[in-house]
């Protein structure tokens, strides 16, 4: 561990990935691989792996920029691996996207946004930060607000309600949206980032063999915010707790404390919290 963080400290400004507990990326380390043209394939194409990154970074890019970072996304279609990375090397913000992945027959295009959204959520999703690598937000972090902030910004303009109308939409889900907002617009939305984030639960939950539902919220309660993954069905909750939070998408959240910006008790919050299965509020 002690070697671990010390290799960490040395190349935390460098485009190289790595976390408290050696875990990397999107996802916990894994052995999974899904090469070009696998008969097991599912996901997407690679002209939908290209079309929703375009539209990602299109909007996501000036963002960056305000911040004062350079957006870079490579795209590594032919690559197997089943992940995705967020690097940093100087003033560019890299992000690395992996075919493999794409081509999990979980992962739907909006699921594909939510792991971009994720993956920019570590340069720009505030605190609570990763120790070892402090430019980097928490993993839970970076899941809250690439679907508090990200996805609305990707989703704003968009037809959300004709985007949902035949997908299967769970009773909690559809009540925990008509309870945060008014407009059906708004709702539609909010339906719309949860089961996007529905999608990659379903990758999470299939990776550690357990299932993941808007029904059975993770009922741990952590003794000190975590920085690495939380388990599949915590962060089902935490993307969930994003889509039902009514904080503005546009206003910043802060590097330096984790109340602006967001659903908090400080703020008077009851809804839209982040999970406690991960997030230690501070007192």
């Amino acid at each position: 561990m002690k070697v671990l963080v010390l290799v960490c400290l040395l190349f935390s400004s460098l485009s190289f990935a790595c976390s408290e507990d050696g875990s990397t990326g999107f996802l916990p380390k894994n052995n999974l691989r899904i090469p070009v043209g696998a008969k097991f394939a599912g996901g997407l194409s690679e002209q939908q792996f290209n079309k929703v990154i375009d539209e990602v970074e299109a909007i996501l890019e000036p963002v960056v920029s305000n911040h004062g970072g350079k957006l870079e996304i490579i795209r590594n279609w032919e690559d197997a691996e089943v992940n995705a990375f967020a690097t940093r090397s100087g003033n560019s913000w890299v992000v690395q996207m992996f075919g493999g992945l794409a081509r999990h027959d979980t992962i739907t295009e909006d699921g594909f946004k939510l792991v971009l959204c994720h993956e920019i959520g570590h340069h720009l999703g505030g605190a609570p930060k990763k120790s070892v690598r402090p430019w980097s937000s928490a993993e839970g972090q970076a899941d809250y607000w690439g679907t508090l902030k990200c996805l609305r910004m990707v989703y704003e303009h968009s037809d959300n309600k004709a985007a949902i109308k035949n997908a299967a939409v769970p009773a909690e889900l559809k009540d925990g949206c008509k309870k945060s907002f008014t407009s059906e617009d708004d709702q539609a939305l909010c339906v719309r980032s949860a089961l996007s984030g529905l999608s990659v639960s379903n990758l999470f939950g299939a990776l550690e063999e357990s299932t993941v539902s808007f029904t059975t919220p993770d009922q741990n309660s952590v003794r000190a915010t975590s920085e690495s993954h939380p388990e599949a069905q915590c962060r089902l909750d935490t993307f969930f707790q994003a889509s039902i939070c009514s904080a503005d998408h546009r206003e910043d959240v802060s590097n330096s404390e984790e109340v602006k910006g967001t659903c908090h008790k400080k703020l008077g919050s009851k809804t839209g919290l982040r999970p406690t299965c991960w997030f230690k509020p501070k007192a």
